[in-house]
C-alpha cells in the first residue's frame, strides 16, 4: 500500500460543499506539517459544472476564513473508487449514488471506502452537509463550520487520533 493517503470529497455539483471540504482539509494538512502524505481531490455525482471555479459565494466564503478554494469541477468517475482510500459524501443522495458504483465494482479489486463526511464531526451534529446553492450567506457560512469540525475529526481519525 501507498505511503500517501488519497481522500476524495464528493457532493452535487463539485462547485460549493465538495471543493469546500477539499479547501478546508488541505488548509488542515498545511498547518500540521502533513500535506506530505496525502493526495486531496473533490468531485461532483453531476457533470453540469465540469472544469468550472468553485461558486464565487464560497469562494467569498472560504476566503474570509483564509482558505483558497482552487479546484475546477469533475465529474465522479468509476475509476476513482480505485484512485482513492477514501471517499466522503456530503448527503444521503451522494452516498447513495457512490454506493451504487461501488457495487460494480470488482470484488478482487482494492476500493476506497465510502462514508459520510459528517461521520466525523466531533463537536457539530448534522446528518448530512446542507447544500448552500440556492440560500443566503448564512448557508455557506454553516457549510464551512461543518466542514471545520468533519475535516479534523476526519484527519485525526486518520493520523490514529
Amino acid at each position: 500500500m501507498s505511503s500517501t493517503t488519497r481522500v476524495l470529497f464528493v457532493c452535487l455539483g463539485n462547485i460549493c460543499r465538495s471543493p469546500a471540504a477539499e479547501g478546508v482539509f488541505l488548509q488542515k494538512l498545511t498547518l500540521a506539517g502533513l500535506q506530505e502524505g496525502y493526495a486531496v481531490d473533490s468531485a461532483g455525482t453531476g457533470g453540469w459544472h465540469v472544469g468550472k471555479p468553485a461558486d464565487a459565494r464560497m469562494r467569498r466564503a472560504a476566503a474570509r476564513r483564509g482558505i483558497e478554494l482552487r479546484s475546477r469541477a469533475r465529474q465522479l468517475e468509476p475509476a476513482d473508487l480505485g484512485r482513492f482510500d477514501h471517499i466522503l459524501t456530503m448527503d444521503a443522495d451522494n452516498l447513495n449514488t457512490v454506493e451504487a458504483m461501488a457495487r460494480r465494482w470488482p470484488r478482487e479489486q482494492p476500493r476506497a471506502v465510502v462514508a459520510p463526511l459528517v461521520r466525523y464531526c466531533r463537536r457539530l451534529r448534522a446528518s448530512e452537509v446542507p447544500d448552500p446553492y440556492y440560500g443566503g450567506d448564512d448557508g455557506f457560512e454553516r457549510v464551512l463550520d461543518l466542514l471545520d469540525d468533519a475535516c479534523e475529526g476526519l484527519l485525526m481519525t486518520l493520523e490514529g487520533g
